[in-house]
């Protein structure tokens, strides 16, 4: 598991609102999280956004 599951997994309800207030475009569907189902969030992210999947994760670090 990956650092940034990590991050997902204990804040992501913080992560989800500065997701909204950087893109506002984003729904709460393309932000819903399963756990063990990261690589849908960052499929959607990805179509969602035009980013690699480095680049969704890059970011979601970030933030």
């Amino acid at each position: 598991m990956s650092a940034t599951n990590d991050k997902i997994k204990g804040n992501w309800n913080q992560i989800k609102g500065k997701a909204k207030q950087e893109y506002g475009q984003l729904t709460d569907d393309d932000l819903a999280y399963e756990e063990g189902k990261e690589d849908e969030l960052f499929g959607r992210l990805q179509e969602k956004l035009g980013k690699t999947k480095q680049e969704v994760k890059d970011w979601i670090d970030s933030l």
